[in-house]
């Protein structure tokens, strides 16, 4: 079972911007999966992305530690495919 979001919520904290929404029809595609809402948390600088949570609906597809250069690794979070 994948995480929900609550769980998500608890472990990482609050997003500090949202990107689309859990209603928003329009998808995206990046780092191999598709979404329509992304939670994303800034560094301690406040200007540097440090990961990235990608949502398609209510269903968790990918969490991503991004990387200095700007590529992206995806994190271990529970069962998420």
């Amino acid at each position: 079972m994948r995480p929900g979001r609550g769980e998500v919520w608890d472990r990482l904290g609050a997003p500090t911007e949202q990107v689309g929404s859990v209603n928003d029809p329009r998808t995206r595609e990046e780092h191999g999966v598709t979404w329509n809402e992304q939670w994303v948390y800034l560094g301690d600088d406040g200007k540097t992305v440090e990961r990235i949570v990608l949502w398609l609906r209510y269903d968790l597809v990918g969490v991503f530690r991004i990387k200095p250069d700007g590529s992206a690794e995806r994190e271990s979070f529970g069962t998420e495919s």
